[in-house]
């Protein structure tokens, strides 16, 4: 079995593969005061209540953009399963050819689900991901990450708004009966929901025109659902993209000569 560990700037989350397949995966919250040991016995126990034998995992993989925890999980990998995790970056075997300015500023997490969808879906292809930030990642059929945009995520926004305005109140992330709101809960849900439609809308139409060809969009993240029910543009939604991409990345680093290539902790 195979621990895939995704760190992000909200959530952390660990996905178990049993070959190919997702068998659980879990979501606890990023924390960088967090120990090795107290994110170790968290996971321990996450193991225990889903039946699994952690002893039984052969290999960790792990893609991070929050550079202060990766310590923290590379220990609690060392400590718990007695393995050295492979950390998706530079000298990594991921089958993607980068070509933007900079490829070394690419997120890891942008990287990761362009081989899960490129891998799954073919290519030339686009990558919504909703998370802290929303991303837009540009695949051609060739397999080339070309980039994208990012945008503020939809709670990040939403969060701001509840903090700076003072008469708006938290609203539930649900669609509301009309776009035009009569009231202010329904006028905020409005702007959230159908806002962020719009937008997914807009970029992919744009990114299209400039990519050409029939190109796929592929969304995941938490709110990918909520938004995708609002927009014909997305044609799939895979909420455990970023897991299995880092799966098939970890399959293709299963050789000795790879820097930072899976081996037992010593």
């Amino acid at each position: 079995m195979i621990l895939a560990i995704d760190i992000g700037n909200t959530n952390i989350v660990f996905g178990v593969f049993r070959d190919k397949t997702l068998i659980a995966d879990w979501r606890l919250a990023t924390d960088r005061n967090r120990t090795p040991d107290e994110y170790g016995v968290l996971l321990k126990e996450l193991f225990s209540l889903s039946g699994i034998d952690m002893q039984a995992v052969e290999g960790v993989i792990i893609s991070s953009v929050v550079p202060p925890v990766n310590g923290l999980l590379e220990s609690m990998v060392r400590k718990y399963f007695l393995l050295n995790p492979i950390l998706v970056g530079p000298g990594i075997k991921t089958g993607i050819s980068i070509k933007t300015e900079n490829p070394r500023e690419v997120g890891a997490d942008r990287i990761v689900n362009a081989v899960a969808a490129y891998s799954l879906y073919g290519g030339p292809l686009i990558i919504v991901d909703f998370g802290t930030a929303t991303t837009f990642c540009c695949v051609t059929a060739k397999g080339e990450y070309l980039g994208g945009a990012i945008a503020p995520g939809i709670g990040i926004s939403t969060e701001a708004l509840f903090a700076r305005a003072a008469k708006l109140p938290r609203v539930e992330l649900t669609k509301p009966a009309a776009v035009i709101g009569k009231n202010t809960v329904s006028a905020m849900q409005s702007g959230i929901i159908f806002g962020f439609a719009g937008q997914v809308e807009f970029l992919v139409k744009k990114m299209k025109q400039e990519m050409g060809g029939d190109v796929q969009v592929i969304a995941t993240g938490g709110l990918a659902e909520v938004i995708a029910r609002e927009t014909t543009v997305i044609d799939k939604i895979n909420p455990s993209l970023t897991l299995a991409g880092l799966r098939i990345i970890y399959d293709r680093n299963q050789n000795p000569a790879v820097p930072g290539g899976q081996s037992p902790c010593k």
